[in-house]
């Protein structure tokens, strides 16, 4: 990448270690992409609890795609949602997790550590947003969350959104 600085010029190398750039994360761009949903125009919405192990996106599963930033000015990150309900169209309704920590705060739902982080660092789920994702746009199943963590989500999205 070069810059022009005042009539010179500065250099920039990057060094990328996997297959997988920020042009071809899956969830970034085009049909298949991660979009923000908006709850209370999304109709009526039944959380479930079905995960099964088969490399597809399921309710109560973990997964990794491309999250956009809530500024919606194409920058966001690849990191783990929380698949919580199936859509008639095929797609399905999420939550982001974090690390960050959010004691205290409602919009947040602890939900401990489990293997989506690799530093077994404790995760808070957001309820407040909620993703709308394509199984192409998966990039990979990373557990299935257990029943009762589940349904700590789903009871703070029925308080707020009216989802059963």
């Amino acid at each position: 990448m070069h810059r022009a600085r005042g009539g010179g010029s500065t250099v920039a190398s990057v060094t990328v270690s996997t297959d997988e750039t920020d042009e071809n994360v899956p969830g970034r761009f085009g049909p298949s992409a991660t979009v923000e949903a908006d709850p209370r125009k999304t109709g009526r919405v039944r959380t479930e609890y079905s995960p099964a192990h088969d490399g597809d996106p399921d309710p109560g599963e973990i997964v990794w795609t491309w999250v956009p930033f809530e500024e919606n000015d194409g920058r966001g990150k690849d990191r783990p949602v929380l698949v919580v309900a199936r859509e008639p169209g095929g797609t399905f309704l999420a939550v982001q997790l974090s690390s960050k920590r959010h004691d205290g705060d409602r919009e947040w739902v602890p939900i401990g550590s489990g293997p989506w982080d690799r530093s077994g660092r404790d995760s808070w789920v957001d309820v407040d947003r909620v993703l709308r994702l394509h199984e192409d746009g998966m990039r990979r199943e990373a557990c299935a969350l257990d029943r009762m963590r589940f349904n700590l989500v789903r009871h703070r999205l029925g308080q707020r959104y009216g989802w059963s």
